[in-house]
């Protein structure tokens, strides 16, 4: 039986932003194969480390669902295939002490993780693009009309053969950049 992780990222009541945890209830609400499991991944890359770590056994697929400002139109869905790669050293510990504060992002996910050599051979990342950076609990259109649409990807890229997944585009750690600010 093939170990799936569905993991959700995002910040609480920032509108686009929160889409991982606004759907984390809809997405655990599926009736997912065994073998599934869907959980937040919220709680800092360090802990995410740790967990991964002391898993009895590995999973075998990691699907991330997050919305990330990439310059695409507004809720723009997008699959991408994690390469691996890293960064100097210095952009390592500048995304570790990042995380620390408390910052969630995905891109210090990837790289903390491909870091310590905890990810599964298959993770695919689910982004939407999301629309300005605001506080609130609500969607906004673009994302409000797209949802049954991101679900469902959702649910491919977490069952479907990674074969299946096109166009899945490649995301490597050495190529992401640095949050503005971090040096």
């Amino acid at each position: 039986m093939r170990r799936v992780l569905v993991g959700t990222i995002g910040y609480h009541n920032l509108r686009d932003f929160s889409i991982g945890p606004k759907l984390l209830p809809r997405l655990r609400a599926i009736a997912w194969p065994a073998g599934v499991e869907v959980d937040e991944l919220n709680w800092g890359p360090i802990a995410i480390v740790q967990k991964f770590e002391a898993l009895s056994r590995p999973y075998d697929r990691l699907v991330i669902l997050t919305a990330t400002p990439r310059d695409r139109p507004v809720g723009t869905i997008t699959l991408f295939r994690w390469g691996g790669g890293l960064p100097s050293n210095e952009e390592i510990q500048a995304r570790i002490s990042e995380a620390v504060t408390g910052v969630i992002s995905l891109d210090n996910l990837l790289v903390i993780g491909e870091y310590f050599g905890i990810w599964p051979d298959e993770v695919i990342v689910v982004d939407v693009e999301p629309g300005p950076e605001e506080a609130g609990d609500s969607f906004s259109p673009e994302i409000e009309a797209g949802l049954p649409m991101l679900v469902a990807t959702v649910q491919r890229a977490a069952l479907k053969d990674i074969e299946t997944l096109s166009p899945l585009q490649k995301m490597r750690g050495d190529h992401l950049k640095l949050a503005a600010g971090i040096t």
